[in-house]
């Protein structure tokens, strides 16, 4: 629960609203009603219009239409793009252990692509393997509305293990008009209407030289968007009553362990999230695997899956985009990092059988049931009651048996969707805004890939 408590892109959108809203403490008015549409899947539910635009390049033909420099688009039943014959060699100095090495490399520019909707962020995951000896690095490029653009920022440099390099995102990028909080590139002030209109993504592949080892990315894409600044959202109508059968994983368990990769119990509760879906697609690590563990700690898994979602710039396991490319090193997995609108989308998800980890921030009192207040948490969403209220894998419990947590669906719709709040001590602050990991078979079924679409997800 420590992400937002930290510097972040939350920190410039809460200066924005400060401005604008008075910091005493009080009950907030009601925000207007959100433009609706029509639901794609249910024609006879009306839902939210969507704030926000998702592309992805993962097919054969999606890699063949970048501009590849070293590198080459392979086909098969995974489709992916691995260093050829590399553009050339370059040093790297690793900011988290000061070793210098010279690393062939290999470059991939996707085409540009127009935002849907005009964001005031985006966000960059990307699903690859990575083997020993190699790692990438992951980079946005936008044009803003008012026909400018912003230098190559840097949002990832990744690899699966942490041997070659410490995988780390990179602070102090900024162009006066906008700026990288971690993993989000967010427009300083969205209240002048700037926006990013357009954007490319750059991937660079590197490996050591004189080896044949190679990167392969099967997916890269980024999600802009520009929710509207809010303390409250319209209530939406239940439908669908379904519980997924996710394992129940407890962060506190593991409290104190591994201080290197932030100490477990409460910083723990996005990679414990990730590990339980991770499970449910039927991920499993080996004995190998895990023979780092102190074999007196219990679900040793979940503190591998800390140590390799852990960003040592920003020195936490929360970072969204490495927990979405952690769950997609397990053999047919995907991960991406999206906002939804409405719990009728994520009821859209369960139906297909697809759980969403979910990012949330609230006072005690606004979440009944939960016995805490956070300023940022993750949960896994695992079904819905028949009265429409949301059944939740809540990590923040004593013990795996507690995990299972059932929320009022009011109460938790809107402290998940909603972009402002008062914190306790009155002050106006930022909400999440809807953000979630989604984690799906690199094959879908017919229903899944349909439920994913209807949530602006492509697979």
């Amino acid at each position: 629960m420590r992400r937002a408590e930290q510097p972040s892109r939350r920190t410039v959108l809460a200066a924005a609203v400060a401005a604008a809203v008075t910091a005493g403490a009080g009950p907030a008015a009601a925000d207007p009603e959100a433009p609706m549409t029509t639901d794609p899947v249910d024609p006879a539910r009306a839902v939210p219009a969507r704030t926000v635009d998702n592309r992805a390049w993962v097919s054969y033909t999606d890699w063949s239409g970048g501009t590849a420099k070293g590198t080459r688009a392979v086909a098969g039943t995974r489709p992916g793009l691995v260093i050829a014959k590399p553009a050339g060699t370059a040093d790297y100095t690793d900011p988290h252990t000061g070793k210098t090495a010279t690393w062939e490399y290999g470059t991939w520019t996707s085409p540009v692509h127009r935002i849907a909707v005009p964001a005031t962020e985006a966000i960059v995951s990307w699903n690859a393997r990575t083997p020993a000896g190699t790692w990438i690095q992951a980079e946005i490029k936008g044009t803003y509305t008012d026909g400018t653009s912003t230098p190559w920022y840097v949002m990832a440099r990744w690899a699966a293990g942490d041997q070659d390099i410490r995988r780390t995102s990179v602070d102090d990028q900024s162009d006066g008009k906008s700026t990288v909080w971690t993993d989000t590139l967010a427009i300083d002030d969205a209240s002048t209407g700037l926006r990013l209109a357009s954007y490319r993504l750059r991937l660079t592949l590197y490996r050591k030289p004189g080896t044949k080892a190679t990167p392969t990315v099967w997916r890269i894409g980024a999600m802009g968007s520009d929710v509207p600044d809010r303390f409250t959202v319209p209530a939406s109508a239940p439908g669908l009553a379904k519980e997924l059968a996710v394992p129940r994983y407890s962060q506190e368990i593991h409290k104190g362990q591994y201080p290197e990769y932030d100490n477990g119990g409460e910083a723990w509760c996005s990679p414990t999230s990730s590990q339980m879906i991770v499970e449910y697609w039927g991920g499993r690590l080996t004995a190998g695997q895990l023979d780092w563990v102190d074999p007196a700690y219990a679900d040793p898994q979940v503190c591998h899956a800390a140590r390799f979602t852990y960003d040592y710039q920003y020195a936490g396991c929360g970072n969204w985009p490495f927990n979405a490319a952690y769950a997609a090193t397990f053999k047919d997995l995907q991960g991406v990092v999206t906002r939804l609108g409405s719990l009728t989308e994520l009821e859209t998800l369960i139906a297909a059988g697809i759980p969403a980890i979910t990012s949330q921030s609230f006072l005690k009192e606004e979440l009944t049931g939960a016995g805490y207040g956070t300023a940022g948490h993750l949960m896994t969403v695992v079904g819905f009651t028949a009265g429409g209220d949301v059944i939740a894998n809540d990590p923040f419990s004593a013990s795996n048996e507690a995990v299972r947590r059932v929320y009022r669906r009011r109460e938790w719709e809107n402290i998940w969707l909603r972009t402002k709040r008062y914190n306790a001590s009155g002050k106006v602050v930022s909400g999440t805004g809807g953000i979630c990991y989604l984690y799906f078979p690199a094959r879908p079924s017919a229903a899944q890939r349909k439920a994913l679409a209807a949530v602006g997800v492509r697979v």
